[in-house]
């Protein structure tokens, strides 16, 4: 299914000012405000934000699913103050399941969304939550990650070009350990590197190896590379945050929108792309606005697939990087 043609029996146009009622998979959803800009740099409003993700859903929903969600939500639009929103709201409909989760830094049990099924996710839409951030473990294995993932995050004057660089040196140690990874937008600066895992790996070691990983890149390229969090180190290199790998943080999801100046896409991209970027030295190839992510998932499908489909063992020892 394409989303264009998944999203067609639920267009919201013409917009009005008064509220809605939508009608979507038997499920009645109460739309309010829908002419309010979220994006105030190109008028795009709540309506087309949750235009864009009915029409992603069937791509992105698949990502979602059965995983605890934080929502960070942005109810007077990307210019305003946003908050995140672990604990589901209680004004949420009936319909809208959650899973409890225990908080090791508190002991408090939060009771975060499942959005699994698109009229979840439209009422999302619906509470301006622009962005979508799960846990990297399905929520009845909620101390096991499906995946491994490295953030790249660049300190200005670097950018997306150097974390290209980055990525593609990661992808080359990752396979000195027969391990396969798949590459994505953040959407924002940087880039994401996903590293599917079996079932059974813990977020201790998954945590452990990206930290591994990063320093020994770091300690290899020390003016390009830190695997230290102090920002203040960060200046012309890239950060690779291994600390995403925990119980208790999230990730922004792929196909997510972000808080930017425009509705970019936490996009996921080719290898390919990625040298093509590095090679040519144009941030601007990796950067996705929705329609152009609506654009790829139609010509391409789900670039990101295998990182749901995958099962990989983690190295028993950590592999000679040198060789």
């Amino acid at each position: 299914m394409r989303p264009r043609e998944s999203g067609a029996a639920y267009s919201l146009f013409p917009m009005t000012k008064r509220a809605e009622t939508l009608e979507v998979e038997g499920r009645r959803i109460a739309l309010s405000n829908l002419d309010k800009v979220l994006y105030p740099a190109i008028g795009f409003t709540k309506a087309d934000v949750i235009d864009y993700y009915i029409r992603i859903s069937p791509f992105l929903l698949p990502h979602l699913r059965n995983r605890a969600l934080t929502l960070k939500r942005y109810p007077d639009g990307v210019a305003e103050e946003f908050f995140y929103e672990k604990n589901c709201p209680s004004h949420r409909p009936p319909w809208v399941k959650t899973v409890p989760i225990r908080s090791g830094s508190s002991g408090k049990t939060v009771a975060y969304c499942l959005v699994d099924a698109l009229p979840s996710l439209v009422w999302a839409a619906n509470l301006a939550s622009l962005e979508l951030h799960p846990s990297l473990a399905c929520a009845e294995t909620p101390k096991h990650p499906t995946a491994m993932v490295f953030d790249l995050d660049p300190g200005p004057p670097a950018n997306i070009v150097l974390c290209c660089e980055v990525a593609l040196r990661l992808r080359a140690l990752l396979e000195k350990a027969n391990l396969k990874a798949y590459p994505k937008t953040s959407g924002s600066k940087g880039l994401q590197v996903y590293v599917p895992l079996a079932p059974g790996v813990s977020f201790h070691q998954s945590k452990a190896h990206a930290k591994d990983l990063a320093t020994h890149l770091a300690r290899e390229h020390p003016g390009k590379i830190l695997a230290q969090m102090q920002r203040s180190l960060r200046k012309g290199k890239i950060f690779i945050d291994w600390s995403q790998n925990d119980a208790h943080k999230t990730t922004v999801c792929v196909y997510s929108l972000r808080a930017r100046e425009k509705p970019t896409v936490s996009t996921p991209v080719t290898w390919e792309e990625v040298q093509r970027c590095l090679k040519k030295k144009d941030p601007d190839l990796l950067d996705f606005t929705c329609q152009q992510t609506l654009a790829r998932v139609e010509e391409f499908g789900d670039l990101f697939e295998s990182v749901l489909q995958q099962d990989q063992k983690m190295p028993s020892h950590e592999p000679n990087y040198r060789k």
